[in-house]
């Protein structure tokens, strides 16, 4: 029965323990940052939550520290961490650097520092000697101590989603950057989530004070409740930072594989320096970068090799099929690749005044000859175009 329970906690708690995960690097990197501390520790309490509240592990404590629903106190100062910290990242986000900005943080840590003393006095105080894995809330809900600590998390768990969701809601309007909006909005749902989830643990505790039973609204109802409010609140604030660095990293990830045909054809040129060493591991943006440098180095080389007067009959033969963009690039491709052909073969274009140089021609326009190679039928077509002129030229 107890697996049956614990499988709906599985899926966002390996979620929020990935995304924790994957923050590690750049908290290690940046972890001066105060939004990345910030995230960080989010990250940290919204998980322990999800760990410590799934049954399967309430009943582990129980066993291992041998003090009965001692889960309850862990389980509620995280969640009072997670509150803290959720209204403080929200207060950076809205406000500039101030020092009534960083008193107003320092009071809410404080506030729910407190809070969490009085989570564990009144653990302490209460007499709760059955352990109860689903139904604690409602079972000890009439128990001197034990009806606090129940109340005094679940109130401040209520207060800190009103005020978040109060400041989200003014702030709203004025928020312009499309991935701070999506996080404001996965946030706003989130802090529903909570209040609906407070609501029915209010319900259920309520009724026990009558006399009545609702207790299923607590251990049923309520939970799937929490585990969206975690999890939407996390991800609403992981989406702003996580949104851009993603984007950022599609767009390189396009452009690495875009400059591949480039890249592999120039690698018949000798470097003139060592080369950087480069891993499947080293961040993309450094191997982007070495690529781009690798292919310029290249370029600089096979300037002697350079046939410009090949690339101007190239270009006039491709601009008669294709816009001027790939015109520009399948010459370009076309004469880079007689280039190294050149090069291999050692010889060189003899050019009546300066030596041969690859000028803005070809370096102002890298992205569209990378692409240029990647269309192999577009190059011959042209190749077979100028050849066919230089027939009609040897005849005539």
């Amino acid at each position: 029965m107890m697996d049956h329970f614990h499988i709906p906690y599985a899926l966002p708690t390996v979620l929020l323990a990935s995304a924790l995960l994957l923050k590690g690097p750049t908290f290690v990197r940046a972890w001066r940052d105060p939004d990345v501390r910030a995230t960080t520790l989010l990250l940290t309490w919204a998980t322990a939550v999800l760990v410590v509240i799934t049954p399967v592990n309430i009943d582990r404590l129980n066993r291992l520290t041998g003090i009965p629903n001692i889960a309850s106190p862990w389980a509620y100062s995280f969640l009072t961490a997670f509150c803290a910290t959720g209204l403080t990242m929200i207060m950076r986000w809205r406000e500039a650097p101030s020092p009534r900005r960083h008193r107003r943080m320092i009071t809410v840590y404080w506030i729910y520092a407190g809070i969490v003393a009085g989570l564990w006095f009144t653990f302490l105080m209460a007499h709760v000697p059955e352990p109860r894995i689903y139904d604690l809330d409602t079972y000890y809900a009439n128990t001197p101590w034990m009806r606090e600590h129940t109340l005094l998390y679940l109130l401040a768990h209520l207060v800190s989603c009103l005020v978040a969701a109060a400041m989200l809601w003014k702030w709203f309007p004025a928020v312009t950057n499309p991935w701070l909006k999506t996080g404001v909005v996965f946030q706003q749902v989130g802090y529903a989530m909570g209040l609906v989830f407070d609501a029915l643990k209010l319900t259920a505790v309520s009724a026990r004070w009558s006399g009545n039973d609702l207790d299923y609204l607590s251990t049923h109802a309520a939970p799937p409740f929490a585990l969206l409010e975690a999890s939407l609140v996390a991800v609403g604030f992981i989406a702003p930072q996580a949104g851009p660095f993603l984007q950022q990293r599609h767009r390189d990830q396009r452009a690495y594989r875009r400059l591949h045909a480039l890249w592999r054809t120039i690698r018949v040129v000798q470097p003139a320096g060592p080369r950087a060493r480069l891993t499947p591991w080293t961040p993309l943006d450094l191997r982007l970068l070495a690529r781009r440098q690798r292919i310029h180095d290249a370029l600089r080389l096979l300037a002697p090799h350079y046939d410009d007067a090949l690339y101007r009959r190239a270009h006039a033969t491709a601009a008669a099929a294709h816009g001027e963009s790939q015109a520009r690039g399948i010459a370009g491709a076309v004469a880079i690749q007689a280039a190294t052909d050149a090069y291999q073969t050692r010889a060189t274009h003899p050019a009546d005044g300066p030596a041969p140089q690859i000028g803005t021609d070809i370096t102002d326009h890298i992205d569209a000859i990378a692409s240029a190679l990647h269309r192999p039928r577009a190059l011959n077509a042209v190749r077979r175009g100028l050849s066919s002129t230089e027939s009609v030229d040897t005849h005539a």
